[in-house]
Formats: C-alpha cells, structure tokens, sequence
C-alpha cells in the first residue's frame, strides 16, 4: 500500500473556525500534518475535501480502480445520501477497507445525525475522538485487521 484516501464531506473546508465548540479549532491542514506524521514509511496520505456529493462519489470510484483504503467522514452525507452509500459500498466489495469517521460523536448530538446509511457497508467506524478518529482509522488500514 503506497496512497491511503482521506475523504471529507460538506462544511469541513470550514474546519477551525465553524463550530470550534464541537469540531475543535484545528483545520484541514493541521489534519494532513498529523496523518502525514502518523503514516509509516512509505505511506502517503492524499487528503480532500469537498462540498460536492457527485465528486466524493467519483472519489471513492477512484479509490476502487486504483486499490486505495478509504477513510471517510462523510459529513452531512452521512446521514441520506444512498447514493454515496452505494459508491461506499463499491470500495469494501473491492475488498478494501473504508473506515468512517467522524470528528464529533454524532450521537451525542441532535436525534437526526443519529443514523448513518454509511456505516452498515463501511469495514469500520470511529466517531467522537477528533481528529484521533482519522489518526486511528490510519492505523488500522495501515496495519491491517488484529489477528
């Protein structure tokens, strides 16, 4: 494994400054400086973000043609889009692991973020740790699953 795919959904672009009482204050850069720290030798990390449902989708095509593990918070998204939902589920029938993640613990928050269409196809999930929710869906896909 060379590339591991970091995916991020609507509003996290506004990382740092939307939120800060729920989402801390660090940002998307401050993100790849801890994952690119965290990787093992030889591991890159290709982090993005976007507001655009049809672009993340093309995103997890990628990741299946070109044999990247996900890690994937898919923001919003998360808790209606079938259509990102199916795309997911392309990645870990391709047999690749996609981790979702989550910065905050959704269900702690309002009844709505409460369901995921996402997590009953993804290989795993962790929620609530901040950016140590990335840091550890990093290490599982770089290490592999626990005997």
């Amino acid at each position: 494994m060379s590339t591991v795919l970091v995916l991020n959904g609507p509003n996290l672009g506004r990382l740092g400054s939307r939120e800060p009482d729920v989402y801390g204050a660090a940002n998307l850069d401050d993100l790849r400086t801890l994952l690119e720290a965290s990787a093992l030798d030889g591991v890159s990390i290709d982090l993005r973000q976007t507001d655009d449902e049809a672009e993340l989708i093309h995103w997890l095509y990628e990741a299946v043609d070109e044999r990247m593990p996900v890690i994937l918070n898919p923001a919003a998204f998360t808790h209606y889009s079938y259509a990102l939902r199916d795309a997911a589920a392309l990645v870990t029938k391709a047999g690749l692991p996609l981790i979702e993640v989550h910065i905050s613990n959704p269900h702690a928050r309002e009844t709505f973020r409460h369901t995921s269409v996402v997590s009953a196809i993804a290989t795993g999930v962790i929620a609530g740790l901040g950016f140590d929710s990335y840091r550890l869906a990093l290490d599982f896909v770089t290490a592999g699953t626990p005997d």
